[in-house]
């Protein structure tokens, strides 16, 4: 028999070996194998079980081991695992590699082990006797085996008896170590809290998603800000866990909702699997065990979950489903919200997308799927929505970025023993190190890019590449005095400690929140009022709940009214929206003050007016007027290279061989330089793929992909292929 193994390697094939002869009726796709693989003895996963190779017999080498007794993906999760690598046009061996924790990548057993100690014949019979009277730590052991035939190490090592003990019982053959699998305690029922009264709009949620149980359907759950979309999650869970079966919540990033964790543990007494890139090796890993077993009733997770082997799923939740997050930026990029409906279709069970300002993408295939549109359109507890109002910083004089009248409304809200919250995306002290007198900045020296003043800082950083270059006084070019230009969230805390020292104060970003568990505690004192300012970047937006905030100031909406790219409307329409719904979400009213140098722009007003529903509706218009996703679907090929003429070299002969294949329906937009031609060092180009459907654009990719490998000019890049890009960068 021939197994075709993927292996974690970019090559865009799997690998024939000739599989044992033992191993006939025990091996399957799915299973894991040791395989040699060059120099190296490596783990790969059996994709296919075939009678004949087009290798040469000669040429053909043998698998050398067999990891578990049942295949580590069952079918249908191996299935959709080929089906990803086809789609994203990404070899097979990585997307396999990228859907298991990285000791599963490395060999160890999918089913917990425990290791124990146990004497031999020759120990029980003879030890004692054999053993002199001053060996007290060899007999206090050989009596523990005797009275427990099997120990574990820490057991013995609570009795005071070392390891080196335990060794040195083996080496003269009186004792040994094994391993035995663990076998999964029995799964508990689920036990479950009562949470509040649902209103009537929630309780019509529930009531549909409960519904659709056992059966394929795309929910998306339009839900203003504070809506309650996490109750009708919770409420339409309670029921999957009463059926037996489990719950897969995928969110942006976990780190920044230990709220929803929360709710979660107090909601459910049962066994949850956490999966995140902020846990270690072993904590990945014993969550995906506890997953694939079954015992972990519900499992919450960032975009990488969605692979998460399930025992008995019954409902996928994707929260903020808009988020960026859920697109996978480099290798592997898959979009865990595409996915999540891909699984749930092959898996029969319904999928719920929930989210304030939903995507364009999902809003139009809810437009396609009539009756799958769940709305909430009002605020849970009768709390209203908040005032929103534009700060024309053109009129108003601003003090470090925050203009006169946000400084009033600040002033009033605190005496009124509230919270503010101030929303700036751009992490740092300032954007820009600026000499006034000949007009020199700092700009890094591997990126377009200037680079950004921290704040107590020795260097300048770049927030692309991570280079530093040290930080300087004066202008290296007429040595004139340089100042830091612009704000970021660092300044702006300053600025606010010297405005309002008496009021305890919390920056949040990624520069202020890197200790394990610093972000939780910092929540923790804002629910207790003991932090009154909050200032921070897109961290803010996501999932929190702060009742006490009652005023939230946008310091900067007008980064995103003027991108090149297609969708910065609406990443900044759902950024201004979110963060809006931070305020006033108990029982005191919200009020949102938007400074802008624009204040006349039609986005800023359609949402002043309309909120996001009248937003969308626009921009939906726009893009199927103007063709782009999701009226057409896209793909993006991009090169770089250290000399700049490489990647647009390697481009042009990519479209030449493109047209070759002459598929109707297809067109190409470019080579053209990256918006940010240059990024560590490299010289990125682009060439972008459009279709009106999927059929012609793929049809394309299947036959395009495998030639580019073999162009001389791919030889000096690296190349990659973004299908249903979330970023034209």
């Amino acid at each position: 028999m021939i197994l075709a193994v993927a292996i974690d390697t970019p090559l865009r094939r799997v690998f024939d070996y000739r599989a044992p002869a033992d191993w006939a009726g025990q091996v399957r796709p799915g299973h894991r194998v040791r395989v040699p693989f060059g120099r190296r003895r490596i783990v790969g996963v059996v994709v296919e079980c075939r009678q004949h190779s087009e290798v040469a017999e000669d040429k053909l080498r043998s698998a050398q081991g067999l990891i578990d007794e049942q295949p580590t993906f069952d079918p249908g999760l191996l299935d959709l695992l080929r089906w990803s690598a086809d789609y994203y046009r990404h070899p097979l061996g990585e997307v396999i590699a990228a859907a298991l924790p990285g000791p599963l990548r490395q060999g160890a057993p999918a089913i917990a082990e425990t290791t124990l100690w146990r004497l031999t014949a020759a120990g029980r019979d003879q030890a004692l006797a054999d053993l002199p009277a001053r060996a007290k730590q060899m007999r206090a052991a050989v009596q523990a085996l005797l009275d427990a035939p099997e120990l574990a190490p820490d057991v013995l090592d609570a009795a005071g008896l070392s390891r080196e003990t335990l060794r040195k019982l083996r080496d003269r053959g009186y004792a040994e170590q094994f391993t035995r699998t663990q076998i999964a305690a029995a799964v508990a029922a689920a036990a479950r809290r009562d949470g509040p009264a649902l209103n009537d709009a929630q309780a019509a949620a529930v009531e549909r998603i409960r519904a659709s149980l056992g059966t394929f359907v795309t929910w998306l759950l339009h839900g203003v800000t504070g809506s309650g979309k996490t109750e009708v999650y919770l409420n339409a869970i309670a029921t999957v866990l009463e059926r037996g079966e489990q719950a897969l919540v995928l969110v942006p990033e976990i780190a920044l909702t230990p709220q929803l964790i929360a709710r979660f543990r107090e909601r459910f007494d049962t066994a949850l699997a956490i999966l995140h890139s902020g846990l270690s090796d072993g904590e990945r890993l014993s969550a995906w065990r506890d997953a694939r077993s079954g015992a972990a009733r519900i499992v919450i997770g960032t975009r990488s979950a969605i692979f998460v082997p399930l025992a008995r799923p019954g409902l996928i939740v994707v929260d903020e489903e808009h988020d960026s997050s859920f697109k996978q930026q480099e290798g592997f990029r898959y979009s865990a919200r595409d996915l999540a409906i891909v699984r749930a279709q092959r898996l029969r069970i319904p999928v719920v997308l929930g989210s304030a300002t939903p995507s364009l993408e999902s809003l139009n295939r809810a437009r396609q799927q009539p009756g799958s549109l769940l709305t909430l359109p009002h605020r849970a507890a009768d709390a209203r929505p908040p005032t929103l109002a534009l700060i024309d910083l053109r009129r108003h004089a601003a003090a470090q970025g925050i203009a006169t009248p946000a400084l009033m409304a600040m002033q009033r809200h605190l005496d009124a023993g509230r919270q503010v919250l101030l929303f700036l995306n751009r992490r740092g002290y300032a954007p820009v190190l600026f000499c006034p007198a000949c007009g020199w900045s700092a700009h890094c020296k591997r990126c377009d890019a200037n680079l950004t003043v921290h704040r107590n800082s020795t260097a300048l950083l770049c927030h692309h590449c991570g280079s530093q270059q040290s930080a300087v006084v004066e202008c290296p070019s007429c040595f004139a005095e340089v100042k830091p230009v612009g704000q970021g969230t660092e300044r702006i805390e300053e600025t606010l400690e010297r405005m309002f020292p008496q009021v305890p104060l919390a920056r949040i970003d990624r520069d202020s929140m890197r200790r394990k568990g610093e972000l939780e505690e910092t929540l923790a004192k804002v629910d207790r009022n003991e932090i009154r300012l909050l200032v921070g970047t897109q961290m803010l937006t996501k999932g929190h709940h702060f009742p006490n905030v009652t005023l939230v100031v946008v310091l900067n909406a007008d980064q995103g009214l003027f991108s090149t790219d297609f969708r910065a409307s609406e990443r900044l329409a759902q950024t201004i929206v979110q963060v809006a719904g931070r305020a006033g979400r108990a029982a005191q009213p919200g009020e949102v003050l938007i400074q802008t140098e624009y204040p006349e722009h039609p986005l800023l007003n359609l949402l002043l007016k309309g909120g996001y529903d009248a937003f969308a509706a626009g921009a939906l218009q726009e893009r199927e007027q103007a063709g782009w996703p999701p009226f057409s679907r896209i793909a993006l090929l991009r090169a770089e290279a250290t000399h700049s003429a490489e990647p647009r070299n390697f481009l042009q002969a990519a479209l030449a061989a493109a047209r070759e294949h002459g598929i109707r329906g297809v067109k190409f937009l470019g080579p053209a330089p990256a918006p940010m031609e240059r990024r560590a060092g490299r010289h990125r180009a682009q060439l972008l793929l459009q279709a009106a459907t999927h059929q012609p654009l793929q049809r394309l990719l299947s036959r395009w992909i495998p030639q580019l490998e073999g162009l001389p000019e791919a030889r000096r890049v690296r190349w990659s292929i973004d299908v249903d890009p979330g970023e034209l960068f």
